[in-house]
């Protein structure tokens, strides 16, 4: 599943869909195995591994502008989900940084908005951490990604903005000179 949330970042669409196929594999084959054993299933490990599968899909959407799967189409736990979605959202960082090299703020400030759209909605899951697989943390963790990307988003906008008034302003040195 990283290795799918990297090739989404390189833009190898084949990749992606190779490594997301395999990590489903991967997974079915897990909870198949699992689901006589209660406790395992319960244990950590599985979640763990349905948590990387959701983070890997959801990333993939965002970063498409798709609707994003809900759990029940994923096959995985609703906390696996929610978990894989604020990490997902954080992983839009890295597009995000890279847009803004390219210039194209019109994309980054989209990403941010799918960063805020996730994190509120996650922000009103009202559940003890213990039920939610540490919720809470991961949320701490995006809300300081959100930040730390909505300063960068900022400046880059209005350093753009800047530029085109110096180009543009009177007096100042054209193309040519």
């Amino acid at each position: 599943a990283s290795r799918a949330v990297r090739a989404v970042h390189r833009g190898e669409g084949d990749d992606v869909a190779a490594r997301l196929e395999e990590s489903e594999r991967s997974l079915r084959a897990a909870q198949r195995t699992l689901q006589p054993f209660p406790a395992l299933i319960h244990a950590g490990f599985l979640h763990d591994a349905e948590k990387e599968y959701a983070e890997a899909r959801l990333t993939e959407a965002l970063v498409l502008g798709v609707p994003a799967p809900g759990p029940d189409e994923l096959g995985v736990d609703p906390t696996a989900w929610m978990r894989g979605l604020a990490e997902a959202a954080s992983e839009l960082r890295r597009h995000l940084l890279d847009r803004l090299r390219e210039g194209d703020t019109e994309r980054a400030e989209a990403l941010l908005g799918a960063m805020d759209d996730a994190y509120d909605v996650l922000s009103v899951v009202d559940y003890p951490d213990a039920l939610t697989g540490g919720l809470r943390r991961t949320l701490d963790q995006l809300r300081a990604v959100l930040e730390r990307s909505r300063g960068d988003v900022t400046t880059t906008v209005l350093q753009a903005r800047l530029q085109r008034a110096i180009e543009g302003s009177p007096g100042s040195p054209g193309p040519s000179d």
